[in-house]
């Protein structure tokens, strides 16, 4: 894996995070809050889930800080906030990828997840479990803004990598 990979990854998740929070904007307060049948309870819960696997594993990879808890979505009452907390953290997690080589991809990286259990992974590898995670969860997002009828569109990558913001 070349950074130059893992910086297109990135480019690519926060296109598709900015599509769904931008639907979401169109949620009434009570679409935003309202819990759902799958998924991590609703709009801002699945958000606030993503979020959170974006922070927890910057601070593990980049600060060698385990934190014990993921984010309480009780923190994000309403989407601003929670966007606010958002740029933020991509602000922070684009300067740490802008500032990875080549050969700092493939070290391992020792962390405790919040249950106290401590594992091994190459960086490359949790770098692309954040976008695989966000993607995953994104879907589940753009399944309750689509039946509220509030679509995000296609969030594919090929889209992003042809460069169809039109999707």
């Amino acid at each position: 894996m070349r950074i130059e990979d893992i910086q297109f990854l990135y480019e690519y998740n926060y296109w598709a995070n900015h599509k769904i929070l931008s639907a979401a904007g169109m949620l009434t307060e009570e679409q935003y809050l309202a819990p759902r049948e799958y998924g991590h309870g609703g709009v801002r819960d699945t958000l606030v889930h993503i979020l959170s696997a974006e922070w927890i594993w910057r601070v593990r990879c980049e600060e060698q800080v385990f934190p014990a808890a993921v984010l309480n979505a009780e923190d994000f009452p309403s989407l601003e906030v929670l966007q606010q907390r958002w740029q933020q953290e991509e602000g922070r997690m684009r300067g740490y990828v802008a500032g990875l080589s080549d050969e700092a991809l493939d070290r391992k990286v020792m962390y405790r997840t919040t249950g106290g259990e401590v594992h091994e992974n190459v960086l490359w590898h949790l770098l692309v479990h954040v976008v695989n995670h966000g993607t995953e969860h994104r879907s589940t997002v753009a399944g309750y803004l689509t039946d509220e009828g509030h679509t995000p569109g296609d969030l594919d990558l090929v889209y992003f990598a042809r460069g169809d913001s039109r999707k």
